[in-house]
């Protein structure tokens, strides 16, 4: 659902009751449109959230540690300058809108006490952050919109805060049963109950609309007319009690796959039996495991946009330059054609004159030895004629060799540039997207990446899982951490997993020349089709001793030929399975 101004009151509730009078400790900007607050109470931390991107837009406190950049942004230190060591000492939500009012006490750069206001608009791609003085006033914002921006409001520094214009709608936690039947006899019957209650009452999201719906008439999209008025009322009356009484139920919804796909401060029913829910304690917590992997991808997405369009563009010319290449082979075919056609003119050389233009004779290559005509330059001898054929076998069969080595060459390249989105579409850290840009500079790719200057240091780990057997299994991150799992970490007696034909990580088992158990062989198969680019429910992974492993001489990382290997069909590892394996990482 959308941030509305119902979980915006929820997510206060929670803040105010976990964290009265919290006091600031650090200021922190992992995201160019993120502020994250490491706020204390009693013996309690956690992060004050403050997201106001156009894709997930929201306040919440949060447990997820973050990666921050090594140069604070210049709006991170202009807050810590102003709110290091400061105490939130109230919270408001001015006008049931998505709006919340941090009123903060700090202390000037004379050392004066002061009150200072923090402002957190969440609307959609219009939300902002916004840093008041006591007369309101505006000091800074995250995003700056000026007169060429918008014509309508503007946040600068100087200006007085305004609070953006809402339209005119009944605050939802105000009872009143008369107005509610006033404004649904009003109402065009031919609409939607859902289209009543957001054009009716301020700040409810469209799924929680659809929710009340279904819970009065059994479908999302009643028009008002098909609605009992009463029943109505009655569920609409006890979502406004929900609000009134604080009681949240926070939810997410499920889809067959365990991919979230809803979330919400009440249960939600409308969206059928096929879905799984889940309850959570807190709203903090909902919103956690909701948006953890929508934030990943989005940060990666960001961090990696350079290597993604070369990558992109890299595969699309390799594609192309493939395709000429084949279609080159194919007519490289007809070198044969040209032999025997210059054969038989040899052979026909005693009937065949200068300016003919074509002449019959019989195929003697073919067993049926059928009568062919054979096309002729006339300006040509027949002799000359059967030397240009000859010519054009010569430069096919060359051609056959130097374009199957070509094809080859361009088909190692296209793999490894697949292998690399593999791993970038596995980054989990920034720290990953850096060494896979890295790599691409080390493969030759240098001139692609405008302005890169490389990594003084490199230090990152390869994942690492313990199997139930309890032998270490060793993933790498990367192509290049590939090659150093393999031909510098590994033992020649440790076990070599990777997914066969396809891109992929390199495993390794550490078990120096002994026999793991079947269950041991099956989890290790297991965790290498999860890191790789298959996408059907069994894959196929070769499984080997290092030993049997070697490495092309000028081949790209990560490429590698082996023999004396097995191969299992296994079922990718599960999310639940990979959680339970992980070695924590510091």
């Amino acid at each position: 659902m959308a941030f509305d101004a119902c979980m915006m009151r929820a997510v206060l509730t929670e803040f105010s009751s976990e964290f009265p009078e919290a006091k600031i400790e650090k200021v922190l900007q992992p995201r160019n449109d993120e502020i994250d607050m490491i706020i204390h109470h009693g013996r309690s931390s956690r992060r004050l959230v403050f997201n106001v991107g156009p894709n997930a837009p929201r306040l919440q406190l949060s447990d997820t540690q973050k990666e921050n950049p090594l140069k604070a942004p210049m709006f991170c230190m202009l807050l810590r300058k102003y709110f290091l060591g400061a105490r939130i000492v109230s919270v408001t939500q001015p006008g049931f809108d998505r709006i919340a009012e941090f009123k903060v006490s700090c202390y000037d750069e004379m050392g004066f006490a002061r009150e200072k206001i923090i402002v957190c608009e969440i609307m959609g791609k219009y939300a902002n952050l916004i840093v008041l003085d006591e007369e309101r006033k505006i000091l800074a914002a995250l995003k700056v919109i000026d007169f060429a921006s918008s014509s309508v409001r503007q946040v600068l520094p100087g200006l007085k805060y305004q609070v953006p214009a809402m339209a005119e709608k009944i605050i939802p936690t105000e009872i009143n049963e008369q107005l509610f039947y006033e404004r649904l006899s009003d109402f065009p019957p031919e609409r939607t109950g859902e289209k009543f209650i957001t054009s009716t009452y301020s700040g409810i999201a469209t799924q929680i609309a659809r929710e009340l719906v279904f819970r009065a008439s059994g479908h999302t999209d009643t028009p008002v007319c098909n609605i009992d008025k009463e029943r109505f009322y009655s569920v609409f009356r006890a979502w406004q009690q929900l609000l009134i009484d604080e009681s949240y139920t926070p939810t997410i919804v499920f889809d067959g796959s365990g991919k979230p796909i809803d979330y919400s401060y009440m249960d939600i029913s409308y969206l059928g039996q096929s879905v799984d829910k889940r309850v959570y304690e807190k709203i903090s917590d909902m919103l956690d495991c909701y948006f953890a992997e929508k934030d990943r991808l989005e940060h990666i997405h960001q961090r990696a946009h350079d290597i993604t369009t070369l990558l992109n563009n890299a595969v699309a010319r390799t594609e192309r330059k493939l395709g000429i290449q084949r279609q080159a082979l194919l007519d490289a075919d007809k070198g044969e054609e040209y032999k025997r056609h210059a054969d038989l003119i040899t052979a026909n050389l005693y009937r065949l004159e200068r300016g003919m233009d074509s002449f019959k004779t019989v195929d003697y290559y073919d067993e049926s030895c059928p009568e062919i005509e054979i096309k002729l330059d006339p300006r040509l001898t027949p002799s000359q004629n059967a030397q240009k054929l000859y010519k054009l076998y010569n430069k096919c069969k060359t051609a056959k060799i130097v374009l199957a080595e070509q094809i080859e060459i361009w088909e190692n390249e296209l793999r490894y540039l697949e292998s690399v989105k593999q791993f970038l579409s596995h980054a989990e850290c920034e720290q990953d997207v850096i060494e896979i840009r890295d790599e691409l500079y080390r493969s030759g790719y240098a001139s692609k990446l405008r302005g890169y200057v490389p990594p003084k240091k490199i230090t990152s780990t390869p994942h690492r899982f313990i199997t139930s057997g309890g032998y270490e299994l060793m993933v790498g991150r990367n192509n290049i951490q590939n090659d150093n799992l393999t031909f510098k970490v590994a033992k020649k007696g440790d076990l070599w997993f990777h997914t066969k034909d396809i891109p992929g990580s390199h495993v390794i088992m550490l078990c120096d020349g002994e026999e793991p158990s079947e269950e041991d062989y099956t989890e290790a198969a297991s965790v290498a089709a999860r890191y790789s680019k298959a996408t059907a429910d069994l894959v196929a992974v070769d499984y080997t001793r290092v030993k049997n492993i070697k490495k092309p001489g000028g081949s790209k990382p990560g490429f590698v030929i082996y023999k004396t290997n097995y191969t299992a069909f296994v079922r990718p590892a599960t999310d639940a399975q990979i959680e339970k394996m992980k070695v924590n990482q510091k």
